[in-house]
């Protein structure tokens, strides 16, 4: 029995090796293509336990997982000329899924990179032939959406034939390059300074047109109140006079008295005027006596006047 002991062992390791290099899992983000000899034998796409021939050396039997989700592609500084001639820089991305994993081993060696390196080519000039036919404007109003579902169907058979599905595609930004930029900035720079000029010859002609209307509105209120005072002035002036005729009618002496008074008030005060009168000139009359009569028509008591003048200076000078 000690003697059977380590060949039973040896058969046991055998037989474990044997049963684990025929075993392969899959799960649930992973496919399996099965080779045998460099052949594809068998493809499986679902998750679980599975068997194969258990001898892998020399390619006999061999098992590549590939990936069973969606993948993800960036493409980033693509330069792409629009309709206009001028030059724009995009970014862009594709969510992919390998689809048929015969046709991805076929035709890429199962090789993700060597996939995409494919899918950048065509994706570059899926691009070019798209924002050719636009301009810039295109990517960023609604007719962004149809652009890239344009880059989608044209990608797709480009896709298939590597064993792909193009799941989406996206363009992540879009913008100016350097030298378009500068050239932009300077037109909306003139574009903003044209308008902000409008602006101003508007602002000023709006200014302009309140201004004399203001103006106009100061002269007609001006005017009409300037009517108004001399209305109110006039009829001020009417009824001083009515009250005066009506003074003068009640008493005629007193009324001729005080407009004396206030005739000598207004012509002798110190305005640095130099009058020559005769002292028997009607203006002295109430310089004779309180009843207004001329010395003359006095009795002669006294002589009537000096022998040496014929004349009284009264005034002031200045």
């Amino acid at each position: 029995m000690s003697n059977r002991l380590p060949f039973i062992v040896i058969a046991v390791a055998v037989i474990l090796f044997l049963a684990w290099s025929s075993i392969f899992v899959v799960n649930e983000r992973q496919q399996a293509i099965v080779l045998r000899f460099g052949e594809i034998v068998d493809v499986k796409s679902e998750p679980g336990l599975y068997f194969k021939a258990p001898f892998a050396f020399m390619e006999a039997d061999n098992v590549q997982l590939i990936e069973d989700r969606v993948l993800r592609f960036d493409l980033d500084d693509i330069r792409v000329q629009v309709s206009g001639g001028r030059f724009y820089e995009v970014d862009a991305f594709i969510a992919y899924r390998i689809s048929d994993p015969r046709r991805f081993r076929l035709a890429v060696s199962g090789s993700v990179p060597l996939a995409e390196q494919r899918l950048r080519t065509r994706l570059d000039a899926a691009l070019r032939r798209v924002y050719g036919l636009r301009g810039f404007e295109a990517a960023l109003s609604e007719e962004r959406g149809s652009m890239m579902r344009e880059v989608r169907d044209q990608l797709r058979p480009d896709a298939t034939s590597l064993g792909l599905e193009i799941v989406d595609v996206r363009i992540r930004r879009t913008d100016l390059t350097a030298e378009v930029s500068q050239q932009t900035y300077e037109r909306m720079r003139a574009e903003r300074l044209a308008e902000a000029e409008r602006l101003r010859a508007r602002g000023r002609e709006a200014a302009q047109r309140i201004r004399a209307r203001a103006d106009r509105e100061v002269v007609e209120i001006t005017a009409e109140a300037q009517r108004e005072s001399e209305i109110l002035r006039g009829e001020g002036e009417a009824e001083r006079n009515a009250i005066f005729a009506d003074a003068f009618s009640r008493d005629t002496d007193f009324f001729e008295f005080y407009r004396s008074m206030a005739a000598y008030a207004s012509a002798l005060q110190g305005s640095g005027t130099t009058m020559l009168l005769s002292p028997d000139s009607e203006f002295f009359r109430f310089f004779g006596s309180a009843e207004g009569r001329q010395p003359s028509e006095q009795a002669p008591s006294t002589p009537s006047a000096p022998a040496s003048g014929n004349g009284v200076t009264t005034g002031a000078t200045d």
